[in-house]
Formats: C-alpha cells, structure tokens, sequence
C-alpha cells in the first residue's frame, strides 16, 4: 500500500491531492498507452511514499502494464523479501547504498542500462559523479541510481525542551523514560549504541557486541516504543507526549509532525547522524530490464521529483533541498556503509526489543 500524509483525507485533502495528481500527470506530459501489454507487471520493492497510486497510474497508463508495489518498514525486512525463493520476485528495488554494496557484492544486482535513463543528466554535479559514491559501482560497471536522501537527526518537541537536545544520549536520559521514540533495526540500531559510546559505527569489534547490547536493554527500557513505519511514529508522537524520537526517516517524518500541527524541531546531534542516499536498482532475477529502466528515468522526471519531496519532505537528486529554519545541525554527517556481520546484529536486536535481560548479553 502506498503511504498516505498523515494530515488526514477529508473532503480538502483529497481535493489538493487531486489537483495534485492532475498537475503532476500535466507536467509529465501527455500520457498515452502503449502497445497492449495486459500480461506484463513490474514489481517494485520500496518505501512508504516512494510510489503513491497517482504516479504509479500516470506509468500504468504511458507503458499499459502493471506495476505491483511491496513496501518494507526496515533494512530487515527488505533483504528477507529479495531472499525469498518463492514467487517471481521482484524487477527493482530502492535501498539505501550500504544495501546496495551488498547485494552486489552478492550478485543480485544486473547491471543499469544509463543510456536508456536519460533524465540522469537533470541531476545536481554530485549525483551524477556515480564513480564517487561508495557502493553502487562495480567493475566499471553501475549498478544502482540516486533517487533520496536524508540524514536520521532527532526531532524533539519544543515545548518539552528549552534548549534543543545536542547528543544521542538524551535518547538514554531516565529523565524522559517513556517518551522517547527509536526505530526498530538491527542495524541501524548497533550503529546508534556505537556513536553514542563514541565507536566506529560499521565495524563493531566482535568483544565490543555485548556492551553495546547491554546498552539497547537499556534504551529499549527508556523508550515508550520502537516504530518501523513514518505514519507510525507520528501517531505514537501525538498520542503519548512523546519529547524526543531518533528519526530513521529524518526530514520526512518532520514534515509528517509539522503538517499534524505539532510543534517539533530538528537537530543533528553531536556525535553525527547516520545518513542514508537510497538509490533504484535492477535486480538480476529481472526478466524486465527495459521496463524496469523506464521506471528509474520516470522517478527522476522533474515534475515528479518536485512532487516527491512536497509531499514527503525528502530531497531529490535533481534540486537543492530547501533549508529548515530554524534548524541548526552540528554534528556530522555519516554515510551509511555495509556493517561488519549483519546476522550477528540481528539475532542480538531481535533478543533485545523481545525483552531479553542484560546478564544474558
């Protein structure tokens, strides 16, 4: 199901969300079927917000196919749905660039067409610069395209703090036990605990695990609850008084409050953020590359990518993110990068939010 703003969908909201969808399908041009092609679906593996049923329509109709979208709440989830043997898979796949390392690294990536995504020229110097992003290339070869990007700050509530927070560690603070607000990953997760004890957050040494274990008891015992989904942290936001929340989704999720009247900032702690750029790829089990790049070249049409990030609060690749006022970072960025034993992370993660007790680490 595609995300929808967590605003509400009375009589206004559709209207503005109709009128939008009829200025994006306006602005991606005249939209005709193509050849029949009633037997033909794409299967697009992503994030809430990525593709709402009104872009998927407008490609529906330009290219008559289907296009059947799965949307994954964590990294967890996202490798064990592409791992699945069952099924015919899925064509492509939106994942941030550690992800991508490691699925090429595992050869479930084939390699882009980028001839045939010719609105890769729209997009800002940087992004362009493919050889420079860790991750997405290999042997001369490109294997994913930049699509979004955000780094994963803290958002707080104003009337809470009367000095915005400046460390991750306010996420442990027994001052605000039961109103704090984490995500649920195992990666990410270690990587937080890490930068909090002042850590390489990527590569844990193996006799570092069970301190850092013991210190996510400790956190999961301090937050009121961990979330996966964006609509998610909003409701428990609201609905709990909730005083500070490390945002996975990081400028997303502050629209997301901001546009249900709360009064949140937004700060890079410190020790840094961790960041993700999540990019489009083709996997190797595709029987559909061709197709599959017209949907890369479809998402970064411009039209779309505007769209994209009024609604989500995201940055595109094609246009300088607006600057938040107010909002001072001052730590770091971070890059995510592939984890030292993601197994490892994750059979200790799903122990911890199960209760599991300290000793036992």
């Amino acid at each position: 199901m595609a995300w929808q703003q967590a605003a509400g969908t009375g009589p206004h909201q559709v209207r503005r969300r109709s009128a939008a969808a009829a200025l994006l399908a306006a602005g991606l041009g005249a939209v005709l079927p193509g050849p029949a092609q009633a037997a033909t679906v794409l299967r697009v593996l992503a994030w809430p917000g990525y593709a709402d049923a009104d872009f998927v329509a407008v490609f529906e109709k330009r290219h008559g196919v289907k296009v059947e979208i799965t949307t994954v709440a964590s990294d967890d989830v996202l490798r064990a749905k592409l791992a699945s043997p069952g099924g015919p898979g899925f064509d492509l796949v939106a994942a941030n660039t550690a992800e991508i390392a490691r699925l090429v690294d595992q050869k479930m990536l084939t390699p882009l067409p980028v001839s045939n995504i010719p609105n890769t020229a729209r997009q800002l110097p940087r992004f362009r610069q493919l050889q420079s992003i860790a991750g997405i290339t290999a042997w001369g070869e490109v294997y994913a395209m930049p699509f979004t990007y955000s780094e994963m700050g803290l958002v707080y509530d104003r009337q809470q703090f009367s000095t915005p927070p400046d460390s991750v560690a306010v996420l442990w603070d027994p001052r605000w036990q039961g109103k704090v607000l984490a995500f649920d990953g195992s990666s990410h997760g270690f990587s937080l605990a890490a930068m909090h004890r002042g850590l390489a957050p990527f590569r844990i040494d193996p006799d570092r695990f069970s301190s850092l274990a013991r210190d996510l008891v400790a956190l999961r015992r301090n937050v009121r609850s961990f979330y996966s989904l964006p609509e998610e942290s909003v409701e428990l936001f609201r609905k709990h008084k909730v005083a500070v929340m490390h945002a996975n989704y990081g400028q997303q999720q502050l629209k997301q409050l901001r546009d249900a009247g709360l009064d949140v900032g937004y700060v890079v702690p410190k020790e840094g953020a961790l960041a993700w750029l999540d990019c489009w790829a083709i996997t190797r089990r595709s029987t559909k590359v061709a197709l599959a790049a017209e949907w890369i070249n479809y998402m970064l049409d411009p039209a779309l990518s505007r769209e994209f990030t009024r609604r989500q609060g995201l940055a595109n690749t094609l246009e300088e993110p607006p600057a938040l006022s107010g909002d001072v970072p001052m730590g770091p960025i971070v890059w995510l990068e592939p984890v030292e034993d993601e197994t490892r992370r994750a059979q200790l993660w799903q122990r911890i939010v199960a209760g599991d007790r300290p000793a036992r680490f």
